[in-house]
């Protein structure tokens, strides 16, 4: 059984109100069922709570967002008032808001409900971030600190390149931290459980995004859920590559931590990256492993005709959103394809500023926050052929949505969507010698 500490047994019996009780019922019961120890102290907490799918939307019916909170996130049928949130928390992505109305077959009322709740969530003390990329938006937690999580790309990224420790947790235990400020300390959150596990060479020169997405797709494949640390001629990547190779091994596999030496905070060296074991032999990625991936990534695509391009999953960086309107200079959409590229509103407005949405928006493509079809389950009306430059959302929406995919570089997305046209192709990578 889980210790608690005297703070932790007060809230528990209720000093605090009916809703942390229920709360502190809930992550213990969670730590005993998780063979945890003891409970973490955590002060920054990201989940969602205002997207109205249609079991919160029935519930808000019944007994308005605290009803909704109760039951979801506290696994409680009483009826409780919400109390104001204990540590800093954010709401992650949610379904789309009033800025994609009339541009995608998106109801208005889970717009105007979802505009409710972020009203009385924030009143709460929730920060509505509206973004799987938090830390791409004052959400930058620190190194060693202690985190509860949603939302697996912003986990892994978390984890390996912050170095914060967090699990991937779910609705109610990010709800019920968020009123506690504690979490079940076990996984990611134990040091003993973050060393690596698989060994990954390399034997390409990573030389951009593509890459990046295609390797994190191989050994997401290849280490399932385990801890992989890489080594090669990986260079340097920046924010978007490390965003988009994190992504894509939480997408074929569950990978929540990876090392990369010298690179990540974890791994100074790659006798650090494995707590000074031995490490395994590796699994060796080259072109022809390179090459499989791609292909599968592209096995559901058979027509070349396009509808939709979409940029942006994770969330699209800045330097994304400008690669995106550098190519779009000058250029027109193709009259039966659209673009859209998905950023936080924080970034959304920091492009506006820059010209970028004002470039995108002139060539036909819209810039777009707060979700992503995936998650909202929406496309552009009659939708069957869509590209992306996303191993996440060529892994995800055709299954979500049934239409077909390709995956390509961010150029030749804007390309597809110009000529309504896919013409992309694997280039070769560059070998190590």
């Amino acid at each position: 059984m889980v210790a608690l500490t005297d703070e932790e047994k007060a809230m528990r019996d209720g000093r605090d109100g009916d809703a942390v009780a229920a709360a502190m019922d809930l992550l213990i019961r969670y730590a005993d069922a998780l063979g945890a120890a003891h409970l973490c102290e955590t002060r920054n907490v990201a989940g969602t709570n205002t997207q109205p799918s249609p079991a919160k939307t029935k519930l808000f019916e019944e007994g308005g967002w605290s009803k909704a909170f109760a039951v979801i996130s506290l696994d409680c049928d009483d009826d409780i008032e919400v109390p104001r949130m204990k540590v800093p928390t954010c709401q992650l992505q949610h379904g789309f808001g009033d800025d994609a109305l009339g541009i995608m077959p998106y109801s208005e009322r889970n717009i105007e409900l979802q505009a409710d709740a972020e009203s009385f969530y924030s009143s709460k003390g929730v920060n509505v971030l509206a973004t799987c990329t938090p830390y791409q938006v004052g959400n930058l937690p620190t190194y060693g600190e202690h985190i509860a999580w949603m939302e697996s790309s912003a986990v892994v990224y978390a984890n390996s390149v912050l170095g914060a420790r967090t699990n991937c947790e779910g609705g109610a235990s990010t709800g019920s931290a968020s009123i506690t400020g504690r979490i079940p300390c076990w996984g990611n959150h134990l040091v003993e459980n973050r060393y690596g596990s698989h060994l990954i060479e390399s034997g390409l020169r990573m030389t951009g995004f593509q890459d990046w997405g295609l390797f994190g797709y191989f050994v997401g494949d290849a280490v399932q859920e385990a801890r992989p640390v890489m080594v090669g001629d990986l260079g340097q990547p920046d924010l978007a590559d490390l965003k988009h190779f994190g992504a894509a091994a939480a997408s074929s596999g569950g990978v929540e931590m990876y090392h990369i030496p010298g690179r990540t905070p974890d791994a100074p060296t790659l006798e650090a990256a494995f707590g000074r074991a031995a490490p395994p032999g590796p699994l060796h990625y080259g072109e022809a492993e390179r090459r499989a991936i791609y292909d599968s990534l592209n096995s559901i695509g058979n027509s070349e005709d396009v509808d939709f391009v979409l940029i942006g999953c994770p969330h699209a960086s800045l330097e994304q959103i400008g690669r995106v309107a550098r190519a779009l200079e000058d250029r027109t959409l193709s009259a039966g394809t659209e673009l859209w590229v998905m950023t936080p509103r924080a970034l959304r407005a920091v492009s506006d500023r820059n010209g970028w949405t004002a470039t995108i928006e002139r060539a036909g493509g819209r810039v777009l926050t707060d979700s992503c079809p995936a998650m909202s389950r929406a496309a552009p009306t009659g939708t069957k052929v869509f590209a992306t430059d996303s191993a996440k959302q060529a892994h995800y929406l055709p299954a979500i949505l049934g239409i077909e995919a390709w995956f390509g570089t961010t150029e030749e997305c804007v390309d597809a969507a110009v000529t309504g046209r896919w013409r992309g192709s694997l280039a070769p990578a560059a070998v190590v010698r």
